[in-house]
């Protein structure tokens, strides 16, 4: 089928550098390129984030991620010269399209050991040259969708810099992606902890994507036992994980939370622990454990009354079930 332009619409014409046809029509995203032509037919004149939006049906947060991506191929400048109290105003040039834009020769070997942003030249130059990368983005973006250039960054940094396996990588995007955390600062997240732990073969991953799911399952269950409506904190998570490794059942762990907001009247980590290492301890290891020692408190202190106070397993009960500030 041969196609031929319209020439009636050509009154009024804007340029698109020929490097955006040459090198970016594969790489850009179809959300890039519709906030480039915008930023282009406004060449010069004041834009800000919401109204190229408006104007586009590209969402704010995505077009400054678009932004970003043209700015680091030379195809669009900012004017840092102008001052406007708008939050995201953003004064949009076209680059000289007299300039050679293909005039950056830096290679991608060279690149230092840090993390950094790599423009989209070089992501064009290590998808040609890396066949591992390559089939990293195949394999990502059927699992997540066309890949922005936030993600193509961190996928790159992490397979380059961190020195993940390809295959490493792709275990990790789909744990990510079952439990409907995808963004790349969490996905970085991860993958810094899998390189620091030497978790770098597919057995290992496996492995550690297992204990995540099981540590993943154990959260929800406390967080329910203990009535919690946000996430836990570091320090909470780091209690969380070592009850479970421990073996304590959520049923106990609500047990102990009860009796903590018995006594102090609010949730506390370090209250419930100090409980349960006190309970483990004294042999207890079920709710049954607790309530039988409780009960059997009780009775020898009702048949004791007299002397009580001088029985050994009375006053043992007594400091375990009872004397539970143990701050």
């Amino acid at each position: 089928m041969e196609l031929k332009v319209n020439c009636g619409i050509w009154g009024t014409m804007f340029g698109v550098p020929h490097i955006v046809a040459d090198n970016f029509l594969k790489l850009a995203t179809g959300d890039q390129l519709k906030v480039l032509i915008y930023c282009l037919r406004c060449s010069g004149k004041s834009c800000s984030t919401e109204e190229i939006s408006r104007n586009t049906g590209v969402s704010v947060n995505d077009v400054a991620d678009s932004i970003m991506f043209w700015q680091q191929a030379n195809v669009l400048s900012t004017d840092d010269s102008v001052s406007d109290s708008t939050v995201h105003q953003t004064i949009f040039t076209a680059a000289d399209q007299t300039q050679n834009c293909e005039s950056n020769n830096e290679s991608p070997s060279v690149r230092q050991r840090q993390k950094q942003t790599f423009q989209p030249s070089e992501i064009s130059d290590i998808l040609n040259t890396s066949k591992d990368i390559s089939e990293l983005f195949k394999v990502a973006e059927s699992a997540l969708g066309t890949l922005g250039h936030t993600m193509q960054n961190s996928l790159i940094w992490i397979h380059e810099y961190l020195g993940l396996k390809k295959e490493v990588i792709i275990t990790l995007l789909f744990y990510c992606l079952k439990i409907g955390k995808t963004n790349s600062s969490y996905i970085e997240k991860i993958a810094c902890s899998w390189a620091e732990n030497e978790i770098n073969t597919l057995s290992a991953a496996e492995e550690e994507v297992n204990r995540l799911t099981l540590m993943s399952d154990y959260v929800g269950k406390v967080m329910k036992a203990f009535e919690m409506n946000r996430r836990p904190t570091t320090k909470q998570t780091e209690f969380i994980e070592k009850w479970r490794e421990a073996g304590f059942g959520t049923e106990l762990l609500r047990y102990a939370y009860e009796k903590t907001v018995e006594q102090i009247d609010k949730l506390s980590f370090d209250y419930i622990n100090k409980i349960l290492l006190s309970w483990r301890e004294s042999g207890f290891t079920s709710v049954k454990d607790v309530n039988d020692a409780e009960n059997n408190y009780k009775h020898k202190k009702n048949s004791s009354k007299n002397n009580d106070s001088n029985d050994p397993d009375i006053e043992k009960y007594n400091i375990v079930i009872n004397k539970l500030d143990l701050a």
